[in-house]
């Protein structure tokens, strides 16, 4: 009896030393980011690479190309564009002429893929082939009169309409939208600086909304602190406020709208973004890093960041499994991150 009684005994202690071990050897769980079903949590050391072999200044931008691959705009010449399959590892890497690299725009032409990339250095946007060939090259628009000098032209953003005109957002510039047909021929400009709502500043992104139907126009008005809507011959329709948050381009993926947020509450204010996500009314649903949204009558409360998770976070990519990858400027040159929806 006594030797049954031991066994017993010693067999529930080794359990509860083995049970205690795999307690012990389990990882910490991820901490999730996020509001109301939004979430995210973070997959740490995603992208990092050799950096004496595949540098990075500042990670402006990302997009998804058709294989599944993120790919992202650096303006390090020693590799313009690295290609990162979703696990994070490198699968190429090209671009030595973009000093400027600001803006990345994928468009889908019949079967085919081709990058828009804008160059604040250049004053100049460039289409290329998804292997990095230039096909064609945008100047600065000396034809409108608005522009004595090409370097008054800093482009930072462009958008592919679905006739193929191309919209290019002179964001650190005069401020202008400058519309183009699809061979590069000028056809329209409107916003600029100026104090009316129709004017802009800091004019950072473009993208084309179609979750409503009929395509528009979203522009970044980041000094304002909000996304303005625009027909696509550029009349003012509506003003997204979003207060503090300095917000980057729009980016569309689904029924939602993501953004970086350089900083907040205002430009002023280093090492203060995060990330901002509104639902399909432009509501804002979810904050990564920044403060949980409220509404008080139906008007959105002043936001800010809240865990520092990023410094300037420029640019969001958002995947086919809906996780968001975020790459910053200004901020010690780090590798991209990547937040796993969860």
């Amino acid at each position: 009896m006594e030797r049954r009684s031991f066994i017993r005994n010693t067999a529930v202690l080794s359990s509860g030393i083995l049970i205690t071990g795999n307690l012990f050897g389990m990882k910490k769980p991820a901490k999730v980011y996020g509001h109301n079903g939004m979430t995210y949590a973070q997959e740490e050391g995603w992208g990092i690479l050799d950096s004496s072999r595949f540098p990075v200044k500042d990670c402006h931008e990302m997009v998804q190309d058709k294989k599944g691959r993120i790919v992202l705009l650096t303006n390090e010449v020693k590799n313009n564009i690295l290609v990162y399959n979703k696990s994070g590892k490198l699968k190429d890497s090209w671009g030595h002429a973009f000093p400027g690299a600001h803006g990345l725009t994928l468009s889908r032409e019949g079967g085919e893929e081709f990058f828009f990339i804008t160059d604040t250095q250049r004053h100049q946007v460039f289409k290329t082939t998804a292997d990095g060939k230039v096909i064609m090259t945008i100047d600065y628009p000396a034809e409108t009169g608005l522009y004595e000098k090409k370097e008054q032209f800093v482009p930072t953003e462009t958008t592919v309409a679905p006739n193929g005109d191309i919209y290019i957002a002179d964001g650190y510039g005069l401020q202008h939208i400058m519309q183009y047909d699809s061979k590069g021929k000028l056809k329209a400009h409107f916003g600029g600086k100026g104090e009316t709502d129709a004017n802009l500043d800091n004019a950072h992104g473009i993208c084309v909304d179609y979750r409503k139907g009929d395509p528009t126009l979203l522009i970044t008005d980041r000094t304002r602190c909000c996304f303005k809507r625009f027909s696509m011959d550029g009349k003012l329709l509506e003003i997204i406020n979003l207060p503090g948050a300095c917000v980057c381009r729009p980016v569309i993926k689904g029924d939602h709208l993501y953004a970086a947020v350089l900083r907040s509450p205002d430009l002023s204010h280093e090492n203060s973004g995060f990330v901002t996500i509104l639902d399909k009314d432009n509501k804002v649903v979810s904050n990564i890093g920044g403060s949980e949204p409220v509404y008080k009558d139906g008007i959105l409360q002043p936001m800010r960041q809240e865990t520092p998770l990023f410094k300037h976070p420029h640019d969001v990519c958002i995947d086919d499994d809906e996780n968001i990858y975020v790459a910053q400027w200004a901020s010690g040159k780090v590798y991209p991150y990547k937040f796993k929806r969860v």
